[in-house]
């Protein structure tokens, strides 16, 4: 045998090998994280159980709901709509996993978009899982794509026409959860996701919703709030709150002329008190560095503490960086505040829950003391 011919034969091999082990790698994202159901936990639906047409889709995601024993107010707190924005699905974890209800009911979706957390976003080089330590081991979370995963629905047209508006935006931004507000019924899959989402705040008669982002550091609307003009008394109260307890946060009317987003077509189309929060993300900006894990964790990158010097970023940046404890702390307890704003001007009909943890205990202690041990395996 010729050694051109043996090379090939090792080059061959060589290649399958890492195509198996890259497809084992890929087919484990679609297997979802772990998640403990605290002792506040009352139910577990899905989503379909409000819009069958999402079951045995992978749209299809689960509902947590917490109800206290008396009645009251109710709240639905949306994580993962972007799945690249870790903070928002581990501060809904966080609910899940510790929050207990004393009075009204609080809805909580840990990966709005579910079929997001199969896949990453193509030549961002962004790790697909992350894991925090905690006193019973370690949890492994995925780290997603923005988007819809393409295998779910394809393919993407040249330009997408939001349905109810007639807004035009890119193409791929059809599979953006946060651009298919209100939804249809007989839509895409991201429309029947949100179509979903907003029958579950109207038949449930949600007062609350609160969608958790994360934006990069060069991002004008940052370490903020966005409220539609029915919200925005509730969320300046909430933004004074947080003041108080030294967290700086800017507050933003949602932008009439823009489209599909929870805190613009969840005002219009239904009842609720819609309002999406940022933190600082900067493992999805795009003067980032290497996008590894410890991005994810540490919010460590001397690009941005670069930037920051050349007055480029709407947030300050130093060596310090942004945690994931800061950022997950900053959304706890900004739910916190808007249920305690909330209570100040209702207190016929409060949404009260004990347990969560506040800023400073994220910063202190770190992020895995308040995450449940997991189940034994058998």
């Amino acid at each position: 045998m010729q050694k051109h011919t043996i090379s090939a034969i090792i080059c061959l091999a060589g290649a399958l090998v890492a195509a198996a082990i890259a497809g084992a790698s890929f087919l484990a994202m679609r297997k979802p994280d772990l998640i403990v159901r605290g002792p506040g936990v009352t139910d577990v639906k899905m989503l379909s159980d409000w819009f069958p047409g999402l079951k045995g889709t992978p749209g299809d995601t689960e509902v947590y709901i917490l109800k206290g024993a008396d009645d009251g107010a109710s709240m639905l707190v949306l994580g993962g709509t972007h799945p690249n924005e870790p903070a928002g699905h581990i501060a809904a974890i966080m609910l899940i996993e510790n929050a207990q209800p004393k009075s009204g009911t609080l809805y909580v979706i840990p990966r709005a978009n579910a079929s997001g957390f199969t896949a990453n976003d193509p030549q961002e080089g962004a790790p697909q899982s992350f894991t925090i330590q905690t006193p019973n081991g370690p949890r492994v979370f995925r780290y997603g794509s923005r988007a819809t995963n393409p295998i779910h629905q394809w393919p993407d047209p040249n330009v997408y026409i939001h349905a109810s508006s007639g807004q035009t935006l890119s193409g791929s931004e059809t599979r953006n959860l946060n651009r298919g507000y209100p939804g249809r019924p007989d839509g895409t899959l991201t429309e029947r996701v949100c179509y979903g989402i907003v029958q579950l705040i109207k038949k449930e008669n949600v007062t609350i919703t609160v969608d958790l982002h994360e934006a990069s550091p060069e991002y004008p609307v940052i370490n903020a709030i966005v409220a539609h003009p029915k919200a925005m008394q509730l969320a300046s109260d909430m933004v004074l709150g947080l003041e108080m307890q030294d967290i700086k946060i800017s507050l933003e009317p949602s932008p009439v002329n823009l489209r599909g987003l929870t805190h613009r077509e969840l005002g219009d189309f239904t009842d609720t008190l819609p309002v999406l929060m940022e933190t600082a993300n900067a493992s999805q900006g795009r003067l980032r560095g290497r996008t590894d894990e410890a991005l994810v964790l540490t919010g460590k990158d001397k690009w941005y503490v670069r930037a920051e010097k050349l007055g480029r970023l709407y947030v300050p940046y130093d060596e310090k960086g942004h945690p994931l404890e800061e950022r997950v702390g900053r959304h706890v307890t900004a739910i916190s505040e808007l249920m305690n704003s909330w209570n100040l001007e209702h207190p016929e009909k409060p949404l009260e829950f004990e347990g969560l943890p506040g800023y400073e205990d994220f910063l202190t202690k770190g992020i895995g003391v308040f995450l449940l041990p997991l189940p034994a395996k058998n």
